[in-house]
């Protein structure tokens, strides 16, 4: 009788220890700690993730990589626009500005650029005719700006052959006018310039400061933003783990290809030196990949173009990516995971690039570590949350990383405070529940913020709607990392948040 007790126990704990080990390498059972984590956004640099900025005191500070700037001629009081989106001339013929309308610049230095249109072709001279269509610039394909003052918008614009662009006409636009004076509105060289976008990412600051300040910028940037009491605070206040977002050009340190300064990766060892010291774990997070997966600043795109996941070599540069900082920091005790590539962008990103990329990404972490979690971001737009499950449930240790905000949707728009927190709890719980199933990846809400479009908000509905989103993304069998330990909106930035009271983990 004895032994027959024993050997059902025995066999009980054998389907029992069976079942966690097949869910574990599935997905299936939580991570062995359950992450609450904070994003170190400082890491890769975009402005509102410093205090003060960094973009401040960069010179003639309005023309940065991206800017998109709209030309109205004061003579037709039409803009400047590509005809047919590029690949043809420039006319100025539109009553109304959008998309072929708008050039997006390129910065030479402080007072030369150059101009991309919707086609991403390079405006240009054909003669004296004003063109787009290049896709590799050359020196013909620079041009000035010149201001009537420091707070007007009114512009000419000077091309490479010394002469000032005029329109002509509605279809003829030329560079051919040698002498200019005052600023009439008979001057067929004068415009009208309204900037329709801005873009503040890493590539604008190191662009623009250059190669003699931009490194002396970053240095001071890297040795004050993030520092060692940073994450004793973090530890001490209930996280267990920290995402820091990093860039491509990270594994060329400290020699990486211009406008990029090395740097970068002695900040990140510090950072694995600290979290040992505070027993903190890391999730290392792919931010801006070669030629940017989604053309936000953040991915470090310099004119709002996405390229990544185009070509072959351009994916396998990617995964050297991952093979270095992997082969750097696996015997490291505090690397938990390693996140492939963060949002990247549906339709432009297709499934299959990605599928190709993260198999062998995921090849990549596995050749240094058995051990390290590996996540896969899921692309951003319409695309179905479960998309990755028949790849990901081929990996062993992987997770799916999700990133709710109540923000950036028309949907939000004239939601109230209620609302947002019955939305937390309703729909975004849904959401997670979707992706988290027995035989699923583990799930990671890698992003999210105390933020709404509330106006009026008290202090005491900013606490509820940030407990509703711990309680729901709790549930995630990875875990959570909220956005940002650090940022000039207050409630974007979780030291802020911890220190007044507005969150308690």
């Amino acid at each position: 009788m004895t032994r027959w007790v024993n050997l059902k126990i025995w066999l009980l704990n054998f389907f029992v220890t069976s079942f966690s080990m097949f869910s574990l390498s599935h997905g299936a059972a939580n991570a062995e700690l359950r992450v609450k984590a904070v994003n170190l956004g400082g890491w890769l640099v975009t402005e509102g993730w410093m205090k003060p900025s960094l973009f401040d005191a960069i010179p003639n500070k309005d023309f940065l990589d991206g800017t998109g700037l709209q030309f109205k001629s004061v003579t037709t009081q039409k803009y400047l626009c590509a005809e047919s989106g590029g690949g043809n001339i420039i006319v100025a013929n539109r009553p109304a500005a959008s998309g072929w309308e708008t050039f997006r610049l390129w910065r030479l230095n402080e007072n030369t650029f150059r101009f991309r249109v919707f086609n991403k072709q390079f405006v240009g001279l054909d003669g004296v005719k004003v063109v787009a269509f290049s896709h590799t610039p050359t020196n013909s394909e620079t041009f000035n700006i010149v201001k009537e003052s420091d707070n007007s918008n009114r512009v000419r614009i000077k091309a490479s052959n010394g002469y000032f662009v005029q329109a002509k006409k509605e279809d003829l636009v030329s560079a051919d006018v040698s002498s200019v004076s005052g600023w009439r509105d008979d001057d067929p060289t004068v415009f009208v310039m309204t900037i329709a976008g801005r873009m503040h990412g890493e590539f604008q600051l190191t662009n623009a400061y250059g190669p003699t300040k931009a490194p002396q910028v970053m240095k001071q940037h890297w040795s004050t933003f993030i520092v060692e009491d940073d994450f004793k605070f973090i530890a001490s206040n209930g996280l267990n783990a920290v995402r820091i977002p990093i860039g491509w050009w990270i594994a060329s340190d400290p020699n990486p290809p211009p406008p990029y300064v090395g740097g970068s990766l002695n900040a990140l060892d510090n950072a694995f030196l600290w979290a040992q010291k505070y027993e903190l774990k890391i999730i290392l997070d792919l931010h801006a990949a070669p030629g940017s997966q989604n053309g936000f600043e953040h991915s470090s795109s310099r004119d709002g173009s996405l390229d990544w996941g185009k070509t072959d070599e351009n994916i396998l540069q990617t995964v050297q990516v991952i093979d270095f900082l992997t082969a750097r920091y696996a015997r490291r005790p505090s690397l938990y995971a390693v996140e492939l590539i963060n949002e990247p962008l549906s339709p432009d990103v297709t499934l299959e690039a990605l599928n190709k990329y993260y198999k062998a990404g995921y090849e990549a972490v596995r050749k240094h570590s058995s051990t390290a979690y590996v996540v896969l971001s899921n692309r951003l737009g319409p695309i179905d949350p479960r998309e990755l499950f028949p790849l990901a449930n081929n990996f062993t240790r992987s997770v799916i990383d999700v990133h709710y905000y109540n923000l950036f949707q028309d949907v939000f728009n004239g939601m109230s405070v209620q609302q947002n927190i019955d939305f937390v709890y309703n729909n975004r719980s849904s959401q997670l529940s979707y992706i988290t199933t027995s035989d699923a990846p583990l799930t990671f809400v890698g992003e999210w913020v105390a933020e709404w479009q509330v106006s009026g908000a008290t202090k005491q509905d900013y606490q509820r709607f940030a407990k509703a989103q711990l309680d729901v993304y709790g549930q995630a069998t990875f875990g959570w990392a909220y956005w940002a330990f650090k940022n000039i909106y207050n409630h974007w930035s979780l030291e802020w948040m911890i220190k007044n009271g507005y969150i308690k983990l």
